[in-house]
């Protein structure tokens, strides 16, 4: 089984996933519009070139997301995408690249559980949690 989480944004869909792309070293396997699709008859005109389906894969890990109709949309509660890797210094990359613009609510440090930890909500919205843990 995978678990895979599937993000919606009120905009900005492409814009996060070229990002995230760029942030985890990954590869864009799909960014599908609603225009040309059966979901394009369901959308405002102005909604015909955003994002009705993203795919990100990256390091084996998939995420998932698209624009949500603004009366589909709400705000991330509750929940962070959680990244877990094996090198201290991998976890500071990828916690400073998702930084760009994010609020960093627990900067990038070694805890008692890990060798790095931090969390923050970058510049979409998306809560992160980065976490290497220790060496056994």
């Amino acid at each position: 089984m995978q678990l895979n989480p599937y993000l919606h944004f009120n905009n900005g869909c492409e814009a996060a996933f070229k990002f995230y792309e760029k942030c985890l070293g990954g590869k864009i396997e799909a960014l599908l519009p609603y225009a040309g699709t059966p979901a394009e008859s369901r959308v405002p005109a102005e909604w015909k070139n955003k994002i009705m389906h993203a795919r990100l894969v990256a390091d084996g890990a998939v995420l998932m997301g698209c624009d949500a109709p603004p009366e589909h949309h709400q705000k991330p509660q509750g929940i962070s995408i959680t990244l877990n890797v094996k090198e201290p210094q991998k976890a500071e990359q990828i916690f400073a690249a998702l930084s760009e613009k994010a609020k960093v609510t627990m900067p990038i440090q070694k805890t008692f559980w890990s060798a790095r930890f931090g969390m923050l909500v970058d510049q979409f919205g998306i809560p992160w949690m980065v976490n290497c843990e220790q060496a056994a």
